[in-house]
């Protein structure tokens, strides 16, 4: 067993380095990973050019950052056709900025201020050591060395700052980039100090030898996945940004009629399962035609925004709180007994009610509501209990306006509160 160790060691020793100097199939080398590379930032570049018009923070920079990448790229594959100037201190210039606009346009979907000084102190500490390794001490690997670091640093700065998120759907996309932002920082760290220890070896960046592959690999291909990461993150943020808008009232910041019904049907049946109860209150505004008419939709659009702030300030967290339409607002109740739902009905009613002021505005605006309660019977539906609430909202308008009215069928029985009652 020995033997057959110190055997599998000693063919390591001998024939790994030759395979890791052995020059790869003609497909496969450093200027065919440049053009695809070149592609590749192409197509992220069209792609971030349809989320232009999203409004989502980064986009910008993200498009700049790969447009410089075309660039550059195409300029490191023109490596001995054109002058060097252009292929040496133009190209990595171009392609340093590509790594700080990325890093800025993450920055910036985060919301976070971007560290411009900084990112522009790194970048210039980089582009020093390309034109002192090229100029006065020419080392092609210490170049690679001072390009390295910079990334390096930059892509841990990124891994760093993209933290868990608070929307469920941004989860994944943060997960891939941050991985792959770390991953690339420890790969930049890896071919800084490879070719720090081996700068003194004569190095071509074409150089067609599996390592430098490797290597040349974690460069170029950086910025596609990092960009692939920007591109998933947007997207995600614009699906939640629409999931948003489709269960949300954009007036008044309420859930909407279909989010209603949908949460609606959840908790119906988790109290069926559960035998717990389930308590409904459907609010509206009182004389609302008058209020817009005599002060304008302005106001009215101020008033509704008002009843729904003192709403949610009103009910628990579980409450949940939406528009139906118009004037028309339902507040649902979990695992709320009768009487709890009708002191929070009684509550809220008072909470709403708006003594008259001189000034113009939903301040200034004298508003009552009323409100019709039922809870939920056993084997009964949403459409039911819809029903019956609003029966009795109907009852407490007849009654006056300005009051509580409960359901008969409810467990708290048919409670009517006189308006002197309720105050």
């Amino acid at each position: 067993m020995a033997g057959a160790r110190f055997t599998f060691c000693l063919f390591l020793s001998i024939y790994l380095p030759r395979y890791a100097c052995r020059t790869p199939p003609p497909m496969l080398n450093a200027l065919s990973l440049l053009l695809v590379t070149t592609a590749l930032s192409g197509v992220m570049l069209l792609v971030l050019s349809s989320l232009a018009r999203s409004e989502v923070a980064g986009i910008r920079e993200w498009q700049q950052a790969n447009l410089l990448a075309v660039v550059a790229l195409l300029l490191y594959a023109g490596r001995g056709l054109i002058p060097d100037f252009l292929s040496i201190e133009v190209a990595n210039a171009l392609y340093t900025g590509t790594i700080a606009l990325i890093f800025a346009g993450f920055r910036r979907f985060l919301g976070l201020s971007v560290p411009w000084r900084w990112l522009a102190g790194g970048a210039l500490a980089a582009m020093s050591g390309i034109v002192f390794f090229h100029h006065v001490h020419e080392s092609a690997a210490l170049r690679i060395v001072s390009v390295s670091l910079f990334h390096a640093v930059v892509c841990f700065a990124l891994g760093f700052a993209l933290r868990s998120p608070g929307e469920p759907r941004l989860r994944y996309p943060f997960t891939f980039t941050r991985c792959a932002a770390l991953v690339l920082g420890v790969g930049h760290t890896w071919r800084a100090c490879f070719y720090v220890i081996d700068f003194y070896q004569p190095y071509s960046l074409l150089e067609a030898s599996t390592y430098n592959l490797v290597f040349f690999a974690i460069g170029t291909l950086a910025l596609p996945a990092l960009t692939l990461g920007a591109v998933m993150m947007a997207n995600a943020r614009l699906i939640a940004a629409s999931a948003h808008a489709a269960d949300h009232d954009h007036l008044t910041g309420a859930a909407s009629r279909r989010a209603f019904f949908a949460f609606a049907e959840r908790e119906l049946a988790r109290a069926e399962r559960r035998g717990s109860s389930l308590g409904l209150l459907l609010v509206d505004a009182d004389h609302f035609k008058r209020i817009n008419d005599t002060h304008g939709h302005g106001v009215g659009d101020l008033v509704l925004r008002d009843l729904v702030e003192r709403t949610q300030q009103a009910i628990r967290k579980i409450d949940y709180c939406a528009r139906l339409g118009g004037e028309e607002f339902a507040v649902l109740l979990p695992d709320a007994d009768g009487r709890t739902v009708f002191s929070v009905a009684q509550r809220l009613r008072a909470a709403l009610e708006r003594a008259p002021q001189v000034e113009s505005g939903a301040a200034g605006v004298s508003y009552t509501v009323s409100i019709g309660v039922a809870m939920l019977q056993p084997g009964e539906d949403i459409t039911s209990l819809m029903a019956r609430a609003d029966t009795a909202l109907y009852a407490a308008k007849a009654g006056g306006r300005n009051r509580v009215e409960a359901a008969p069928e409810s467990p708290i029985g048919p409670v009517s509160g006189t308006p002197a009652a309720l105050a």
